[in-house]
Parts: structure tokens; C-alpha cells; sequence
């Protein structure tokens, strides 16, 4: 059997009506004013409720998928729309959008020791959750094996959105944070392969053929992402553009022009975009929280449409008879089918079992599998619609009940305690006619740089602090000017010393005062560019992207 490429899409071309049949009437002016005041509307009470769901602890996903059924045609609205070919080709390309703001957000830092874990739970991992649950689906709620695998390949794929929704305010330890990012922008390339193979027509038989097409469309996908990402980072850095404005058009470009390069390859576009985003999220390109800032922006955009969209399409008058079947099916995906993977894939690699769980418990389902299941639609698998009914069901329980439930689970496990001093927002901006960098440094509250005064920073000859911005207020610095949480420095710096005095910067916020002789004086971090690397056996210094943290730097 020879499965699709996991992003290719093609669906039947309509026929041109004839002259005067069938042609509906034109976007007029009036049409689109009331579509601007809907849109506009929705996307407010979108944004209130992401407050809102930040103090209840619910996902806003819930909120905009609310949104969508009382606008559809058993709501208020009254709008009937029933097209899954298009919720599918809108859902992709959303996906695209979250998957590349999540790979920009990603800190390789935190990924990268985690790297080997996380991908064997996101491909065995995925495996052992598709066989449990599609079992449960088959031997308990009665449906046939190929909607039973459907099913159990659908709601396999975790949904990082989600989970950092409620998450974002506990400081996790780096490797459950680093674990669960990697595997939800890696699980979401296998499961959409094993959906189109199990929806394609035809028997689904040689298991060993669709594991080599995995492989092989896997490969293809993480090669294009890396090259473009490669490529697209080293040009960044050394074209310099007219306007900051163009660096995050140009950023986002780049990732899409991935996603899009991998699937036309018949490699995974979603696993391109994702390591693509990553590497340029990672490479300290100007401007970057102002990039880092319209990514999120239009994450928040692709996911408030996704879900509205996907509200418009369910029919709630025909959920009724799904209800149990989709709580059977979520409880073996909760209680058996997702801690038996995560077990089963992260022990060998000695992961504590107070981590486990947490994992096993954060395994949300988003919108992912929502719009996955428009593809069995799409294709006309017999029982599809039910199928699409099941996966909403259990997405919308599931989600609220595991959902408020983390942030407790988190402390009964003690993950939730301080964690290492927070990085610094650092923005840069060149200096191009100067020869130079202009680095725009925001002080967070957990900054080991509070009582440190300007001369032990002992920055490299070629920099210096030249403004600090206390509560509102701007001077020009002393070398005994001590520093405090919630400063803001503008720091100058030469272009050949511009790297080492970013980590000089970063490794005292993690270190103090002390920290050439903690060993953490940032030579690992510069990339060579300041002498003297650490001590053998000394800690690293934090953090090596400029901006990458998400306390942000100043605009």
C-alpha cells in the first residue's frame, strides 16, 4: 500500500457553472462590512476569554469552540455549514502557523538533551497509544477495526497549545517542559500519515510497508527543515533588511516556504516547519521580539479561526448517542492507553516517575485531532461523520477535566517549585553604518543580575551600559550603579564583541557576580567568540538565543 504524502491534499476540482446557472452573487462592499463586524466581534470575545480562562484554569480552545456551535445552525446564529473539505484544508493550514510559532518558541537549550526521549515518544510512544485505544474502540464501544484505528491514530497526537495554556504560570523543570514542547511539534507528522493510510480506500495490509513510509516521509521532512531553517537563518543574518517590520514577515516566510517544500517532496511538512521554525528560533536574528511577538499573534489568530471553525461544523443535536462511546474511549486513551506509552517510552531513559506522570496526565488533545478527523470525511470512510462526532466528544471532556486539574497534579508532585533564575529578554537591533549592536536588556523578577553593580558586570572592551530604565525613569549609569529586578538596559556593543557580551550578560543573571568563577562566564554560549571557556565539570550558562526567553525584551 503506498499512503499520501502526510500534507498532500487534493480533492476534486468543481465543475465552472455555465453562463447565468449556479453562480452565486458577488462579495459586495455591504457583505463585507458585516463580515468585518462578525469577525471583529468574535475575535474580541475571543481575547476576554483567554483572561477569563487564565483564572479559571480552562483552556480557551473550549471557549472558542463554544463560540463556533452557538454561531452555527443549532445556535444563535443559525449558520449552517457542513463543508469538512474545507474545515480540512483551513485546519492544515493553521496547524502550519501553530506548529511554526511553537518551533520559534522553542528553546534548544531545553529540547536538545531531551532530543531522544522525546522522539521515541512521539513515534513508538504514538504507536503503543494507536493499538490500546483503537483495541478499547473495537472490543468496548463495537466499532470495526478500520474506525477503530482511525479513531486511536486521531487522538494519539498531543496538543502543546493546550497544555501550556494552563501550564504557563508553573515553573516546570526543564525536561518535562523540553519534553512535552518536542513531542507535540513531532507526534503530529506520524499520526497524520497513520490517519490518511487507515482512511485511504482499500485494505490496510504489509504494516511493515506503512512503517517504511513513515520513516521515509519523516526523513524527508526533517532534512528539508533543517536546510531551510539553515539556510534561512544564515541569510537573515547577513542581509540586512530596510525596516525591522520585514524580519518577522520574512521569519514566518521562511517557515512556511518549509512546511510547503517538505510536502511537494512527499516528505512531512508539519515535521519541516516544526525543526525549521526551531532552528530559526534559535539563531539570534535581529529583532527578535518583535518577530517573536507576531508569531504568537498569529498563532492566537490560526487557533481562535480553527476552533470557531470546527464549532460551526458539529451538529450537537446528534451528539447525543455518542456521548458514552467517546467517554469509553477517553478513559482507555487517559487512564491506560497514554501512561502505558509514556512508560513504555521514556523509562529506559531513566525519567523519574513523579515526571511520568505529570506526562502522562498533560497528554491534552486540541484541535489536532478534530481536524484529523475531517479527513476520514473527506475520503467517505463509512461511519466518518460518527467518528468525527467521537473525537469532538472526547477532546471537549477530556480537555476539561484534565485541563484545571494540572496545575494541582504538578504541585501533589512537587514539579511545581522555583526553578533556576529566569533568562533575560535581550533584543537586538544593528547598527549597521556603526558597525555595531544596540541590545535592548529586560531584568526579570528571578534575575541573579538584582544587586549587581555595572562594573562587575565586566563586560568585553567594546561594550558598555549606556542607559538604564528604572520604574518609568532614565539615566545614564555609574560604575557603582547597582542593578535591580526590572530594569531595562540599552547596552552597545561592537559587532566582533556583540556575542560574547550577550553571554557575559546572560551567564551573571544566572550566575551573579560570581559567576567567571562559578565557571558559567558564557564561552560555550558565544560560540567561541569569548576566550577562556568554562571550567571542566562547571555549569553552563543559560539560555543562547537572543530573545528566546518569554519574559520578553523591551520595544
Amino acid at each position: 500500500m503506498r499512503c499520501a504524502a502526510a500534507s498532500d491534499l487534493v480533492f476534486a476540482r468543481p465543475r465552472a457553472p455555465r453562463s447565468g446557472q449556479g453562480r452565486e452573487p458577488p462579495l459586495t462592499v455591504h457583505h463585507l462590512n458585516q463580515l468585518l463586524l462578525v469577525c471583529s466581534l468574535v475575535l474580541l470575545v475571543a481575547v476576554a476569554a483567554v483572561r477569563i480562562s487564565s483564572r479559571s484554569g480552562l483552556p480557551s480552545l473550549l471557549v472558542y469552540l463554544g463560540i463556533g456551535i452557538v454561531m452555527g445552525q443549532d445556535g444563535l446564529g443559525h449558520i449552517h455549514f457542513d463543508s469538512a473539505a474545507v474545515t480540512q484544508v483551513m485546519g492544515y493550514a493553521a496547524l502550519v502557523v501553530i506548529l511554526a510559532e511553537g518551533g520559534l518558541g522553542t528553546k534548544w537549550k531545553e529540547v536538545r538533551p531531551v532530543l531522544s526521549s522525546a522522539a521515541v515518544l512521539a513515534t513508538a510512544g504514538v504507536a503503543v497509544s494507536v493499538g490500546v485505544t483503537a483495541a478499547g474502540a473495537h472490543y468496548l464501544v463495537g466499532l470495526d477495526w478500520r474506525q477503530s484505528l482511525i479513531i486511536g491514530a486521531v487522538v494519539s497526537s498531543t496538543d502543546a497549545a493546550a497544555v501550556f495554556s494552563v501550564l504557563r504560570r508553573i515553573p516546570l523543570p526543564a525536561r518535562v517542559t523540553g519534553t512535552l514542547e518536542a513531542e507535540s511539534g513531532f507526534n503530529d507528522a506520524p499520526v497524520v500519515i497513520l490517519v490518511v493510510a487507515f482512511s485511504t480506500a482499500g485494505p490496510v495490509e504489509h504494516w511493515y510497508m506503512l512503517i517504511g513510509e513513515i520513516a521515509l516521509e519523516l526523513a524527508i521532512g526533517a532534512a528539508v527543515g533543517l536546510a531551510v531553517g539553515l539556510v534561512g537563518s544564515w541569510g537573515l543574518k547577513h542581509v540586512a533588511l530596510p525596516a525591522s517590520g520585514l524580519y518577522p514577515i520574512a521569519v514566518l516566510a521562511i517557515a512556511i516556504s518549509a512546511y510547503a517544500a517538505g510536502a511537494l517532496g512527499h516528505g512531512s511538512g508539519f515535521l519541516a516547519v516544526y525543526l525549521a521554525s526551531m532552528v530559526l528560533g534559535n539563531a539570534k536574528l535581529p529583532h527578535w521580539p518583535a518577530t517573536r511577538g507576531f508569531a504568537e499573534g498569529l498563532g492566537w489568530i490560526a487557533q481562535i479561526g480553527m476552533f470557531v471553525l470546527l464549532g460551526l461544523l458539529v451538529t450537537p443535536h446528534e451528539l447525543g448517542d455518542d456521548i458514552v462511546p467517546a467517554l469509553v474511549i477517553g478513559l482507555i486513551l487517559t487512564m491506560v492507553a497514554r501512561p502505558l506509552s509514556v512508560v513504555l517510552s521514556l523509562t529506559p531513559f531513566r525519567v523519574p516517575w513523579q515526571e511520568q506522570t505529570l506526562m502522562s496526565w498533560a497528554g491534552l488533545r486540541g484541535a489536532v485531532p478534530i481536524i484529523l478527523a475531517t479527513i476520514p470525511m473527506v475520503n467517505g470512510v463509512d461511519g466518518s461523520r460518527r467518528i468525527f462526532n467521537l473525537v469532538f466528544v472526547l477532546v471537549v471532556v477530556y480537555t476539561l477535566v484534565q485541563g484545571p486539574t494540572l496545575p494541582w497534579l504538578a504541585r501533589k508532585l512537587r514539579l511545581g517549585e522555583k526553578g533556576e533564575a529566569a533568562d533575560l529578554g535581550i533584543e537586538s537591533a544593528p547598527l549597521e553604518r556603526l558597525r555595531g549592536h544596540l541590545l535592548s536588556v529586560s531584568i526579570p523578577e528571578e534575575s541573579r543580575m538584582h544587586g549587581v553593580e555595572i562594573a562587575e558586570l565586566r563586560l568585553p572592551s567594546g561594550s558598555a551600559v549606556t542607559l538604564v530604565v528604572r520604574e518609568g525613569k532614565s539615566f545614564v549609569p555609574l560604575p557603582s550603579t547597582v542593578l535591580r529586578r526590572g530594569d531595562e538596559l540599552l547596552v552597545v556593543a561592537t559587532d566582533p564583541v556583540r556575542d560574547s557580551a550577550e553571554a557575559r550578560l546572560r551567564a551573571v543573571a544566572h550566575g551573579g557576580k560570581l559567576a567567571s568563577w562559578l565557571g558559567t562566564d558564557g564561552a560555550e554560549d558565544s560560540g567561541g567568540a569569548q576566550a577562556g571557556g568554562p571550567k571542566p565539570g562547571s555549569a553552563r550558562s543559560g539560555g543562547s538565543r537572543s530573545g528566546g526567553s518569554r519574559s520578553g525584551g523591551s520595544r
